[in-house]
């Protein structure tokens, strides 16, 4: 379906952009700290699958819809603001309370990065964008696309799955000290909450 060549071209242009620390980055980090490696990892399976989604749609030429409705663009983003601050505060009253803070449960880390991604419209924007630049106009789009996306996918798979076992093998070891869940708490909070204040201010263009 794509030239070997084009691959060729394109995993390394993807590794780039999975190595570069972002808003998926940041949520394993985060869910690593508070739930172990294996919250991250189910949080980091949550985002690759949402991708696909978001690659998925934007095959179909649903994101068109996306970037040509200024309204539809900002619901989706608003239900990704209220969401990510509905976990700050969540994290936050977890580590006030004192005490151990209970592990994130890898069903819950899953469904949550999978929410995360998918209420990022932006996501579907830079598909719109990246993709293209690889695809064969006179090939159907859609398996183009699928293919591409699943080596993006798989790549941030492998790079924030890293990032969140390190974090978890960190937070786990100092679980037992009510001093570090307070600060963890607080942390895990001002990730949520600079997800959110990001998302908050990005533009449809």
């Amino acid at each position: 379906m794509i030239d070997p060549l084009v691959l060729l071209a394109f995993a390394p242009a993807a590794l780039a952009l999975n190595l570069t620390p972002g808003a998926d980055m940041m949520f394993c980090l985060g869910q690593g700290l508070r739930g172990g490696a294996r919250a991250a990892l189910a949080a980091d399976a949550g985002i690759a699958l949402a991708i696909m989604g978001h690659v998925t749609l934007a095959g179909l030429g649903l994101g068109a819809a996306v970037a040509a409705l200024p309204w539809l663009f900002d619901a989706i983003r608003w239900i990704g603001v209220a969401y990510l601050l509905w976990l700050a505060i969540a994290a936050l009253r977890g580590g006030a309370a004192g005490g151990e803070i209970p592990a994130v449960r890898p069903a819950r880390a899953f469904r949550q990065g999978l929410v995360v991604n998918l209420t990022n419209p932006k996501v579907i924007l830079f598909v719109l964008a990246f993709l293209p630049q690889f695809t064969d106009p006179a090939r159907p789009v859609l398996p183009q696309f699928l293919a591409l996306g699943a080596v993006l996918s798989l790549g941030g798979l492998v790079v924030n799955g890293a990032v969140g076992v390190f974090a978890g093998g960190v937070g786990r070891r100092l679980a037992g000290s009510a001093a570090f869940n307070r600060w963890l708490g607080r942390l895990s909070a001002t990730i949520f909450a600079g997800l959110a204040l990001r998302l908050a201010f990005l533009q449809e263009t």
